[in-house]
């Protein structure tokens, strides 16, 4: 088979392609895109939309480009995820593929098959673990051989989790070390808060799907963990209430805390990061200076609320899923009135501009760890950390507006900082743009890295 990501003349017509674009999400997608085309220092100089329904797209192009008129050069492309054909002709036409189709389990799969046939580099929102983990057993290899990057999780899951953790760990002085760091995450909203329906979707297939992916881990090797100072931390109790930022917070089984997993266990097999495909010497000490600083952390993630209401509303949601999940009738239950069983947190027709653009995030990292790396290390190895680190990250609403943010300048880091970055292979975002300067991007964006509190804790 040809490898398309050799040298070739002319280059593919596109910098990237949206596929998708006409989503709920793909289309605040295309609205990020069109701020940085042919802006000042931008890499993004063409780009095109692509999907089933052309003239929905078209009707997407219009509503992104509103109050201007599209511009002309962004073609309308077809392509279908059923049809592999149409989708190795879509990578064969540009650098980077966005893929905005979901939910991923059901439709991801052969999309991320054509991008690492045909060498094209691919990122996506998926905040699936199944699948993220599946693509990595089946087209890790072949990534890397044909030279193209795969990178999901790529919007709000999981880059503010990933770069949330890594800014806490930056945080602790050379002797200090984190034993443990986590996050809780509050959605604010001066108006009711409406999910994502693809999210709910992804949600319920993604709970009703839990023993494929435990039989999945079974079968692959058991990955390298990273050496963490200190310690398992205690579970703790199943309501937490964090005095410091008011909120009561409960465990959440989201993909944050298994793509920072991922990104702490490739650490342990490559400390220094992934090499560059052509990374200069400036280029590989600045990396390798990154990741000398990071110190990994147990981590994990809970849904914050101000109110045990919330919190009571989130269980019983859960309840719902666990119960429902189990059998198709009850699958068909949740995904037919998802405001009823959500008690009107997802609805089908997905919230109002409105509703969006007085939505809001806060994410609480707190890392608790040991002044000296000495005292983790003494001979009572259930010695209790003895300081305390707060850090947040914030940023506008989570999935229309974050989630394009982020994978834009992912995009756009891909695009103009290629020769930095891994040849290829399906990676976390963490390892990918960790050493990059995403961080100062998303900060000139919108979304915001603040150090709350330091202090010892009494042991």
């Amino acid at each position: 088979m040809e490898d398309y990501n050799t040298h070739q003349s002319p280059p593919p017509p596109y910098d990237l392609i949206i596929l998708g674009a006409s989503g709920f999400t793909g289309k605040y997608v295309v609205r990020e895109a069109l701020k940085f085309l042919n802006s000042p220092s931008s890499p993004l100089k063409s780009f095109a939309i692509a999907g089933r329904n052309p003239s929905k797209l078209s009707e997407a192009l219009k509503w992104a480009a509103h109050p201007n008129s599209p511009p002309p050069s962004i073609p309308i492309l077809s392509a279908d995820t059923t049809d592999p054909a149409s989708l190795r002709l879509l990578c064969s036409q540009t650098r980077l593929l966005l893929n905005c189709v979901g939910p991923f389990r059901l439709y991801g799969d052969p999309v991320v098959a054509a991008c690492s046939q045909t060498g094209c580099d691919y990122l996506d929102i998926c905040g699936e673990p199944e699948f993220m983990e599946r693509m990595e057993v089946n087209y890790h290899d072949q990534a890397v051989e044909k030279g193209s990057l795969i990178v999901s999780a790529c919007g709000f899951d999981s880059i503010p989790a990933e770069l949330g953790w890594m800014f806490n760990s930056k945080q602790w002085p050379s002797a200090a070390v984190p034993n443990q760091i986590e996050a809780y995450l509050s959605l604010e909203s001066d108006k009711t808060i409406v999910g994502n329906f693809g999210t709910y979707e992804s949600a319920v297939l993604g709970v009703a799907n839990m023993d494929k992916l435990q039989e999945l881990r079974r079968s692959r090797p058991k990955r390298p963990r990273p050496t963490i100072p200190g310690p398992y931390p205690p579970k703790g109790p199943i309501i937490d209430h964090q005095k410091e930022f008011g909120l009561w917070a409960i465990k959440l089984p989201s993909a944050d805390s298994i793509v920072v997993r991922r990104t702490l266990s490739t650490l342990a097999q490559h400390p220094h990061g992934l090499l560059g495909v052509n990374e200069t010497g400036e280029q590989i000490e600045k990396r390798e200076k990154f990741w000398y600083a990071m110190k990994p952390a147990h981590f994990g993630v809970k849904l914050g609320s101000k109110s045990l209401l919330g919190i009571f509303r989130v269980i019983a949601l859960g309840v719902f899923m666990g119960l429902l999940c189990r059998s198709s009738i009850g699958r068909w239950l949740l995904l037919k009135f998802p405001s009823f069983f959500s008690l009107g947190w997802f609805k089908k027709k997905g919230p109002s501009e409105d509703e969006v653009e007085s939505a809001s995030f806060k994410m609480w990292f707190v890392g608790r760890g040991y002044s000296d790396l000495s005292q983790a290390s003494a001979g009572d190895k259930k010695k209790k950390p003895d300081a305390e680190i707060i850090t947040r990250v914030m940023g506008p609403e989570i999935g229309y507006l974050t989630t394009p943010i982020v994978l834009l300048q992912c995009a756009l880091i891909v695009l103009g900082q290629r020769d930095s970055l891994p040849k290829g292979g399906v990676l976390t975002p963490g390892i990918v743009f960790g050493s990059t300067d995403l961080q100062e991007r998303l900060q000139q964006n919108g979304i915001s890295f603040d150090v709350i509190s330091r202090k010892n804790v009494p042991t």
